[in-house]
């Protein structure tokens, strides 16, 4: 990493991804002209960061700028559903990504502080400490006394793991039942094209990669549609957790090609309003990937339907 290197900022990037939002929210299609007025009182703030927001969705794409006209949306929000994954990282997100590709590598050790991160990434003090602040609201590292900071436990052992899935297993199903649950339809088809498109893979080309972003993005639709924000927020935090590098391995391509099947049959069942159907279907798929990892299956009831492989 490169401390020459300038990163969007934080708050730039956090209101492209609302401007997005909020085009799909309104039904804006493409060529809906953006106004920068109009887009800053939509959210709430002035025409400064709507201008930088709107430049970097226009280096992304999303957005075209013409002379005559202005900025102009270039993407359909209803069918794209475009997330933040789709945007740049700012400075402190790639700190923060870099120090926990460290700590899966084992590059760095479990307790850290501001100076050595700075030295190892050669960035600021500033930086730093944002990226420091963003790991703790995420629950990854906690403040330990002086000037070190102290990483929480992985999902690279057996009683965590296990712990891991216990932990799915009351939680996402109750999240679906929790009244007000609602999916976002547009995220919903968007995730649906994606699943579909990695079935008809053949197996020599399988892209894993994607698999791992469609199955994150599975359940953080989940966790986006409770109603009960104590429970989005603890999903969300784990399912960061899940994210981390290295937190998941040894996965078999058939155990992905049945870990998608049952996502899609999941969503049939949420995009029909059948809640109930979905959160028993989750809990099977929670256990098939459970009891297909045997130390995290030791700690729980038998395996369903025998022994596959390894999930995800």
């Amino acid at each position: 990493m490169q401390a020459a290197i300038r990163r969007p900022r934080a708050n730039h990037l956090d209101l492209a991804q609302r401007i997005l939002d909020v085009a799909r929210q309104r039904g804006f299609g493409p060529g809906t002209r953006l106004p920068e007025q109009q887009i800053a009182r939509l959210c709430n703030v002035s025409r400064t960061p709507v201008r930088a927001a709107l430049r970097l969705l226009t280096d992304r794409g999303m957005v075209e700028w013409q002379a005559e006209t202005g900025y102009r949306l270039a993407i359909d929000p209803a069918r794209q559903a475009p997330q933040a994954a789709d945007l740049p990282n700012a400075e402190e997100d790639e700190i923060a990504d870099a120090i926990l590709r460290d700590r899966a590598a084992r590059r760095i050790d479990g307790t850290i502080t501001a100076s050595g991160l700075m030295r190892r990434y050669a960035v600021g003090r500033g930086a730093v400490l944002k990226a420091l602040k963003r790991l703790e609201a995420e629950n990854l590292i906690e403040r330990a006394p002086g000037q070190s900071w102290l990483f929480r436990p992985a999902l690279d052992g057996a009683e965590v793991l296990a712990e891991s899935y216990e932990f799915r297993l009351v939680m996402e199903p109750a999240a679906i039942l929790a009244p007000g649950f609602r999916l976002d339809g547009a995220r919903a088809v968007a995730l649906r094209q994606r699943m579909e498109a990695l079935l008809a893979m053949p197996d020599a080309s399988f892209d894993i990669r994607a698999f791992h972003a469609a199955d994150a993005e599975f359940h953080a639709l989940i966790a986006h549609g409770t109603a009960n924000r104590f429970v989005a927020e603890a999903l969300a935090g784990h399912l960061r957790l899940r994210s981390l590098p290295g937190a998941s391995r040894g996965l078999s391509l058939f155990r992905l090609r049945q870990s998608t099947r049952e996502h899609l049959g999941i969503l049939d069942h949420l995009e029909s309003g059948q809640f109930e159907v979905a959160a028993d279907l989750l809990k099977v798929h929670l256990r098939l990937s459970r009891n297909q990892r045997p130390h995290a299956a030791s700690r729980g009831a038998p395996a369903l339907f025998g022994a596959i492989s390894r999930p995800n």
